[in-house]
């Protein structure tokens, strides 16, 4: 079942993202845009001990940011922050689940630090640069390595909470510069079914704690309270185990309208293999709510339909090549940045900066969903490098769809050397799922954005 979505047939809830391994993923909505932050997960590839490339643990060097406006098509915007960015870490793997806020015009990103406490980097901009106001732990409590999984929570008073814990729950209230402790940590009594992961909001009056449920397998469960310390009161699974899964870990949002819970899975690793790796990957389910504030149980992400799309996507504009619905065996990266998973290697927080997929072979595609193409598109444009050649055919409704134009990328010279390579379209009116497909692949291409007129 899972290997059709490989070849195209994707009309199940698959994994959001398909150029990179993530988890823990953490939404944050501004205006009409929803950010999700992940952790990243290495590829083999990009695991620099030659010894450790198959092994089955974590390798985890730094943090992803994607983004949505319409919860279908996602574009990525690479690496958002690193370890390096923490020059007093420990260790030179451990980049695990982080959130990140808004408060006064300003974003904060909290990051564990397993066994060397919690971390809170800050920036102006969702895409950083982020930066280490501190140089040293928010918190560390060196008796034990429970401070992981930070997750902060702004109550409509203005007070902010920040809560970790891994198998105990703790919190402690935050100065309003967001960087400080107000006063001591308190340890809540134990939640039960609590793991880790946890996820604090509130809603129509409602308080919850989101956490993935007692290993193994993880789901996702959740408690209420009337107030953001507490008594927690179990109530249910939002998503209840499975030998499908392993572990989990929940972010929770409303978006335009509609709620979302997002967690992890392994589902996109096995469209390679079933060997166990921690190579997870991020899925999003629709959740509702009970008059009560309970929350409706959902099944397993490959047993649910694939979500509603809350907007057409305008290929009349610019949109990166790093936009999409669905781009198994693709890769991506930052324009003037090599991909690489050794810490001392990468560079620090950059902020925002222009991407492109490479690694393009035949019968690979790139999907995007909901396409409006109006009364009728007649030319599309593409930004692409190529030291060989690359054929594009444009396709509509699947990837053996009608085509609606064709393109050959040629040599340009360098994969750093970019030009516009256009087609004529035809047959392209209204909404129509799009798919950007590749085949007599030669050399190495790079695509940086496209666009239709």
């Amino acid at each position: 079942m899972l290997q059709a979505a490989v070849k195209g047939d994707i009309s199940m809830n698959l994994p959001l993202f398909q150029t990179k391994y993530t988890a823990d993923p953490a939404p944050l909505v501004v205006g009409d845009t929803l950010f999700l932050f992940t952790s990243h997960d290495a590829s083999p590839e990009d695991i620099p001990d030659l010894n450790e490339k198959n092994s089955a643990g974590f390798f985890m060097y730094d943090w992803l940011l994607w983004s949505t406006t319409d919860m279908v098509n996602w574009t990525e915007h690479g690496a958002v922050a690193s370890l390096k960015d923490i020059p007093w870490r420990s260790r030179e793997n451990g980049a695990w689940a982080i959130q990140t806020v808004e408060r006064n015009g300003k974003y904060y990103l909290y990051a564990p630090l397993h066994g060397h406490g919690i971390a809170v980097l800050e920036a102006n901009s969702p895409y950083g640069p982020f930066k280490d106001p501190l140089g040293k732990p928010l918190v560390w409590d060196q008796s034990n390595w429970y401070d992981i999984d930070p997750s902060v929570y702004t109550d409509a008073d203005g007070q902010a909470y920040l809560y970790w814990g891994n198998p105990h729950t703790f919190y402690a209230r935050l100065n309003d510069n967001m960087t400080s402790l107000k006063d001591s940590v308190v340890k809540l009594p134990h939640i039960k079914h609590y793991q880790e992961g946890p996820w604090f909001y509130k809603r129509d009056g409602h308080y919850y704690c989101a956490f993935a449920s007692t290993c193994c397998p993880e789901a996702l469960g959740y408690a209420m309270s009337d107030s953001p310390t507490g008594p927690w009161e179990w109530k249910n699974y939002i998503m209840r185990p499975t030998l499908r899964d392993r572990g989990n870990h929940p972010g929770i949002c409303d978006f335009k309208g509609h709620s979302y819970v997002f967690g992890q899975n392994y589902d996109l690793m096995h469209l390679d293999t079933f060997t166990h790796h921690e190579r997870r990957s991020v899925s999003v389910a629709e959740i509702t709510y009970n008059a009560d504030g309970t929350i409706n149980e959902v099944p397993y992400w490959l047993d649910l339909e694939p979500l509603k799309q809350l907007c057409w996507l305008n290929p009349y504009q610019r949109v990166e090549a790093e936009t999409m619905a669905w781009g198994y065996g693709l890769k991506s990266a930052k324009m003037g940045i090599e991909n690489t998973g050794v810490v001392a290697d990468m560079p620090e927080s950059t902020g925002k900066r222009d991407m492109y997929i490479f690694d393009i072979n035949d019968g690979e595609f790139i999907k995007l969903r909901g396409v409006d193409f109006l009364h009728g598109a007649k030319k599309f444009s593409i930004s692409a490098a190529s030291t060989g050649t690359c054929k594009l055919t444009l396709r509509i409704d699947s990837q053996d769809g009608p085509i609606i134009g064709e393109t050959l990328i040629s040599d340009t010279g360098s994969v750093e050397k970019y030009k516009t390579f256009n087609a004529k379209v035809s047959g392209a009116q209204g909404v129509h799922d799009l798919y950007l497909c590749f085949s007599n692949s030669e050399g190495d291409t790079h695509l940086d954005y496209w666009q239709f007129k």
